[in-house]
């Protein structure tokens, strides 16, 4: 017998004095249940309870008459006492029958289909969210936005007041146009609206893929060839992480070219795939780009309105599969999204259109769902996570009203379900983890929609931790009657190390060539203190002094004239030519001549 087994035994059920535990409201998600919800769907659990005898809500009436000394009826029949001629229970058992369990019946819907019924705000933006992202367990949230700045939110270290616990501002006062984690989720790529990409790591600090920093090059803007530059010459629009290898991105740009990058080399691209566009000779904006599941096609969509695939184990000198006017020219593609067999595209397009391609038989859209108001380059569309459904978002048609999410069917692009939004919703999120959307609305709020019966963590975290715990009298006293005594190398940050006496010499050397821990200031390039250097010593002043250049506050005309009496009476080097020289013989010029002039 275990031992456990030998306490309860002995009535025994543990030692000390028990943990109580912290019991939840169970309605504590109601004061976030969204109010303009007309749809009202039930939660899972029974129907309502069935009077009739043979049914499955009879076999629930008899387990609770068993537990009241009751004993059903052995051979699996009512019994006859209970039931009258017609069938029907009798006023005594039936008034039993309505305090009973009720039945569950499958043909009605027992849960919610999308997750919207319950709504939290993240709401620190000022200014339109123009990139969201969640990371792959669904545990943190990055957004940008037209304020500039970057910020990273996390489900299980906030509260009900939602705060953000980094802001920055990657480039300054540029826009943040796209947003993407890596596979891991132990890195992120920023797209500013410049022509450097960014890659932080998961607590967003800049990954130091190099001795200098995590930004990569920058091309040369007076080279023609797209090709021979290092980098980007044009803003930035989007970027796309390899499905299977961490290692490397794909980045797009106003300079008609995509770019595959590696992380570990920020000094040049791995490769370029240079857009062409239909005119000839022209140069096209690529607004977003994406890679297929399987790692296998690069797509691109341009502003030309050309929707693009390149095989990855291609030259890139042409694209394998072209769309002409797949989208009107001119507009924006916001998104394309992949399906998770890589055989459908969906793009969503400035042109207020959603459309399916199906690389099969890719001359023509499969479906196509116009009249979605789009008030920002960057809306886009993405899959639900079983794929049956689209998600998308329609903008407001005055100035500060209501927008919309629509989700539509995948099968034809009707519409199954709106809701409507505080404002224009221009980036939307269904994560497939955690079963939530998010949405960046044009206000800078960061809306996430739930289900408490469906949705699992996330923004349920927030309402998990229940109301902080008042300090009692109880505890007052017992911190005052045994205070602790701090001893200041017993803190953490006076340790030299975790316990253990190390020598901090060669540790000190090691962070003094560290230049971000040692806070080395940039070098200059030209001036003074080239090459690290400085100022100079007193012995290099005064020497500097002693044979101190004077030519800069000369004046030239004068230092050349100076020689000029002295060539003509000893001459160096032209004393042989006196002899044959010619003389210059100027004609007499008369007084009438000069006054004519």
């Amino acid at each position: 017998m275990a031992d456990m087994d030998v306490f309860a035994a002995m009535g025994i059920s543990g030692f000390g004095k028990a943990a109580k535990k912290r019991e939840l409201d169970p309605s504590r998600f109601d004061k976030m249940k969204r109010m303009d919800s007309s749809v009202v769907r039930p939660i899972p659990g029974p129907s309502k309870p069935s009077t009739k005898v043979g049914v499955p809500g009879g076999e629930s009436e008899e387990e609770d008459k068993e537990g009241d000394g009751f004993k059903p009826s052995t051979s699996g029949q009512e019994d006859p006492s209970r039931v009258s001629d017609s069938g029907d229970v009798s006023g005594e058992e039936e008034d039993d029958a309505a305090h009973d369990e009720p039945e569950y019946d499958p043909s009605l819907p027992s849960e919610p289909e999308f997750p919207f019924t319950h709504e939290a705000t993240l709401k620190e933006h000022t200014k339109v969210i123009s990139a969201l992202a969640l990371d792959p367990s669904g545990a943190r949230v990055l957004s940008g936005s037209y304020d500039y700045d970057c910020k990273l939110w996390d489900f299980g270290g906030m509260t009900t007041q939602t705060r953000s616990f980094k802001t920055w501002e990657p480039a300054g006062s540029y826009y943040v146009n796209d947003l993407k984690y890596s596979n891991d989720g132990q890195q992120f790529l920023v797209i500013s609206a410049t022509i450097q990409a960014k890659l932080y790591d998961r607590d967003g600090e800049e990954k130091q893929v190099s001795p200098l920093s995590a930004t990569f090059m920058k091309g040369d803007m007076y080279i023609r060839d797209m090709k021979h530059t290092a980098g980007h010459v044009g803003e930035l629009s989007s970027c796309s992480w390899h499905p299977r290898d961490r290692q490397y991105f794909i980045t797009s740009s106003a300079d008609s070219t995509i770019r595959v990058w590696d992380v570990e080399n920020k000094r040049k691209q791995k490769s370029v795939i240079v857009v062409k566009s239909k005119e000839r000779g022209a140069r096209t904006k690529v607004t977003t780009c994406a890679y297929s599941p399987d790692g296998n096609l690069i797509s691109g969509a341009c502003l030309d309105g050309c929707l693009h695939l390149w095989n990855t184990s291609s030259n890139f000198v042409r694209p394998n599969m072209t769309v002409e006017d797949a989208h009107t020219k001119g507009s924006d593609v916001g998104s394309i999204a992949f399906s998770v067999d890589g055989r459908t595209i969906l793009t969503r397009g400035g042109d207020e259109t959603v459309k399916l391609w199906d690389l099969r038989s890719f001359r023509k859209p499969l479906a196509v769902r116009s009249g979605l108001a789009t008030l920002y380059p960057g809306t886009n569309a993405v899959f639900s996570p079983d794929e049956k459904h689209i998600l998308t978002s329609h903008g407001a048609s005055e100035k500060g009203g209501r927008g919309k999410l629509v989700f539509l069917r995948r099968s034809d692009l009707t519409i199954a379900e709106e809701t409507d939004m505080e404002t224009t919703p221009v980036k939307v999120l269904w994560h497939s983890k955690i079963n939530q959307i998010l949405t960046g609305l044009s206000n800078g709020t960061i809306s996430v929609l739930y289900s408490p019966v469906t949705s699992i963590n996330g923004a349920k975290l927030l309402l998990a931790k229940g109301a902080p715990k008042r300090p009692t009298v109880e505890d007052l006293s017992d911190a005052l009657a045994a205070p602790a005594i701090l001893t200041p190398h017993a803190l953490p940050m006076f340790r030299d190390g975790d316990g253990v006496v190390k020598g901090t010499k060669r540790r000190r050397e090691k962070d003094r060539m560290d230049p971000r821990k040692s806070r080395r200031p940039e070098l200059p390039v030209t001036g003074p203190g080239k090459g690290g250097r400085v100022g100079a010593s007193a012995t290099q002043h005064i020497v500097q002094n002693l044979v101190r250049d004077t030519t800069r506050d000369e004046d030239p005309r004068e230092a050349l004239l100076k020689y000029a009496k002295l060539t003509q009476e000893d001459p160096v080097w032209t004393a042989a030519w006196r002899q044959n020289q010619p003389k210059p013989v100027f004609a007499n010029v008369s007084e009438d001549e000069e006054e004519e002039k």
